[in-house]
């Protein structure tokens, strides 16, 4: 079963940083993502989602293919790779991988302006490791389906100020 959280931040370059952490964490097999996106509110209002794929110029990728392999079949390569990457944009356009975007639109809505929101769909993690390496990321967490005692733990996490590690300690005089 798939965790969902939401954590706001108070910039896109500071949610991006977030999530490109968890995605290294992804690689040493530490969190299972299913998806992450960043909701960004413009000074206007505006939501604007930075979705890890593009699901629009995958499926054009993916039509143009097959409209070429179609169309060779019937002589009319390019004819074929028009209508194949035609269609297979308005598929991708309509497909939606992940966090529902609509959702995320309305949950975004409640960011100020100038911000951004880290949408997170977990599958699996190994929790202890992964609150460790976000400590002091800061963050507020807005919404997540995780149990209250996790959630107070991923928000504690997130707020804990790194402790700063002295060079050495200092010459007492006299001891």
């Amino acid at each position: 079963m798939s965790d969902l959280v939401v954590i706001a931040f108070p910039t896109e370059a500071k949610a991006e940083e977030v999530r490109q952490k968890l995605l290294a964490m992804q690689k040493e097999y530490l969190i299972e993502l299913g998806d992450a996106v960043i909701a960004v509110k413009d000074s206007k209002g505006q939501i604007k989602l930075n979705q890890l794929i593009n699901t629009t110029a995958a499926g054009a990728v993916t039509g143009a293919f097959w409209g070429s392999l179609i169309g060779l079949i019937f002589l009319m390569p390019l004819a074929g790779a028009a209508l194949g990457a035609a269609s297979g944009t308005l598929s991708g356009y309509l497909t939606d991988i992940g966090i529902n975007d609509k959702w995320m639109k309305e949950t975004a809505a409640a960011i100020q302006p100038g911000t951004a929101a880290l949408f997170v769909l977990v599958r699996k993690v190994t929790a202890d490791k992964v609150l460790d390496r976000l400590k002091g990321e800061g963050g507020t967490v807005l919404k997540t389906s995780l149990d209250h005692t996790k959630e107070a733990a991923l928000q504690a996490a997130l707020a804990e100020v790194k402790a700063a590690v002295p060079a050495s300690p200092p010459d007492l005089p006299g001891v």
